[in-house]
């Protein structure tokens, strides 16, 4: 079995992975409702005016953390025997992979210089715990397209 790193940084796939996790963005985005699902779908549309292809460049440059925080839960799910598909791993262990990976974008936004940027994340970043978990589906999926 390749490792994370293997399966999404390998030459010649980055383009595919980082346009698959555009896309898992935006159909996630998408899909919430109510007011709190207006509220992110507002500051997402915010975020893509002031800069046009920001979610896959965002993605780009996240994506080599991303993938760290990924490798101990395929490890886990590997030890495990692997046996449920990667894709049904991922949503069981949501509230763990979704602290670990906004722990990359909370440090990043900590770094930021863009404040409007940051502001936005300041917004929406109380729900993106819930949120990360609720894309866990999606993220697991994303994960077995792409080989583990």
């Amino acid at each position: 079995m390749p490792t994370v790193a293997e399966a999404l940084l390998a030459e010649g796939k980055r383009p595919a992975v980082v346009a698959d996790c555009a896309t898992l963005i935006d159909e996630e985005v998408a899909s919430k409702s109510g007011l709190g699902g207006l509220a992110i779908k507002t500051a997402f549309a915010t975020v893509k005016a002031l800069k046009r292809g920001i979610i896959p460049e965002s993605v780009n440059a996240l994506l080599d953390d991303f993938v760290v925080e990924l490798e101990p839960f395929y490890a886990e799910y590997l030890e495990e025997g692997g046996g449920e598909g990667i894709d049904r791993f991922v949503p069981k262990h949501g509230a763990r992979i979704a602290d670990a990976l906004l722990g990359i974008t909370d440090r990043r936004a900590q770094r930021s210089k863009h404040k409007t940027l940051v502001k936005a994340y300041e917004k929406l970043r109380p729900q993106g715990k819930k949120q990360v978990e609720a894309a866990t589906p999606r993220i697991g999926a994303m994960l077995k397209r792409h080989g583990l």
